[in-house]
């Protein structure tokens, strides 16, 4: 058996896997978030209500936090991660497929929810990787293009843009189907260019600048759970998750059916969160590299607080478009709590337990039953109730982004009077 080859730090090997990891987790939200665009185009086809809307964007957030939470912990404990993403980007293609071949409300569900179970395989799989194998200075800034910017370039600009406009010319069946061809592409590129990543084999050296493979051990939740920010960053979850899953949810039917949208103005709107998505997810771990993580996540959850609010008051779609470009900063914060700051908080044996629980916990509340509940309300109270609630969730966020400690190597080696160490 040929013996095991730890991947490369930096250099080009740094900037092939981010380009297949970025492509990857992409096509991951352009999976999961096709449903949404494509619900005026269906729901009243299958019978749907408001609150069964909810059910469909929130089951593939149940599902995707189970399989989070125990791939999470079973690639720690396993060592082993290449051949689970590749098992996990197959599935989710497949299942996304599945979808355009539906008859009803049940079927539906239970395609997106083997869906989502696949889908939340990737970030806890795919983040270590691009943690390992990242340069000190580019650390935040991969893992933000990799979590944030993929996201939102082919989930939020391409996603709304192509699933409408094939929707609209083939039917939305066909919309659906057609997803899986890109992602079997990606799963072929996993399998040829990424190297597997193993933190406890001896050959593999500690480069994540926090405890070496030898000291971390086998994972053990209860040193996490006893980290204060490791606690803070599971709150913040629940609460940025009801952000996102509740205005990714019914924002298109907001524009539609309050706004009086119609399908191109309202691709044209939804285009605007997706160029946020890939600039802000991007700038903001870049931006917390050099001033801290806990300033960037305050400052910038404020403004994640007002997009909601500006999806109520704002009528002309050229307006809005402006306004959520400017306010939809939330989803470069997802970097930070879910995966930057407890990469340096716990032992990188832990680092994907951590992440896994993190996301899943937050998928449970915050992507299954808040969207469900904002359906409900909605049912009662009108979509405005929707979005209300996703504004005070990002609220929540700021007060509790105020209880974080600071992990940026920059700002932690400034404090004590050193220079983190150049890498590249």
């Amino acid at each position: 058996m040929r013996a095991y080859v730890p991947p490369p730090r930096g250099g080009h090997y740094q900037n092939v896997l981010l380009a297949v990891l970025f492509a990857t987790f992409g096509l991951v939200f352009f999976d999961r978030l096709a449903l949404n665009y494509l619900v005026p185009f269906f729901k009243d086809e299958l019978g749907l209500d408001n609150a069964e809307v909810g059910l469909l964007g929130g089951i593939p957030a149940l599902t995707w936090a189970l399989a989070g939470i125990c791939v999470g912990f079973l690639s720690d404990r396993r060592d082993r991660r290449k051949v689970v993403l590749v098992v996990a980007v197959v599935a989710f293609s497949l299942f996304s497929a599945f979808s355009g071949l539906v008859g009803g409300l049940a079927s539906l569900l239970l395609f997106r929810a083997v869906m989502g179970a696949a889908e939340g395989s990737v970030l806890p799989i795919a983040q270590p990787l691009m943690m390992y194998s990242s340069s000190t200075r580019r650390r935040g800034l991969n893992m933000g293009l990799l979590q944030g910017s993929s996201a939102g370039l082919l989930g939020g600009i391409v996603g709304p843009i192509v699933t409408t406009a094939v929707a609209t010319t083939y039917g939305w069946r066909t919309a659906f189907l057609v997803t899986v061809v890109p992602g079997l592409l990606m799963a072929a590129l996993v399998l040829w260019l990424v190297h597997d990543l193993r933190l406890r084999d001896p050959a593999t050296p500690a480069q994540l600048g926090v405890a070496t493979p030898a000291q971390s051990g086998k994972p053990d939740l209860r040193r996490a759970l006893r980290s204060r920010n490791i606690v803070v960053c599971l709150a913040i979850a629940v609460f940025y998750l009801t952000w996102f899953v509740t205005t990714q949810t019914f924002t298109p039917l907001y524009l539609v059916e309050v706004k009086g949208f119609g399908p191109t103005e309202a691709g044209f709107t939804l285009s605007a969160i997706g160029i946020a998505w890939v600039l802000w997810g991007a700038l903001v771990p870049g931006i917390s590299d050099r001033i801290g993580r806990k300033p960037t996540m305050i400052g910038f959850s404020v403004l994640a607080a007002l997009s909601p609010i500006a999806i109520i008051v704002i009528d002309g779609p050229a307006v809005l478009f402006v306004v959520l470009i400017l306010t939809y900063t939330g989803l470069g914060c997802f970097t930070l709590f879910m995966a930057t700051i407890p990469a340096e908080t716990v032992p990188p044996t832990l680092v994907a337990t951590c992440l896994g629980l993190i996301m899943g916990v937050g998928e449970i509340v915050g992507g299954f039953v808040m969207p469900y509940v904002a359906g409900w309300l909605s049912d009662r109270f009108g979509l405005d109730a929707a979005m209300l609630v996703s504004a005070g969730a990002a609220a929540v966020v700021v007060l509790l982004a105020f209880a974080l400690r600071e992990t940026a190597p920059a700002r932690v080696g400034a404090a004590a009077g050193t220079e983190p160490a150049a890498v590249s």
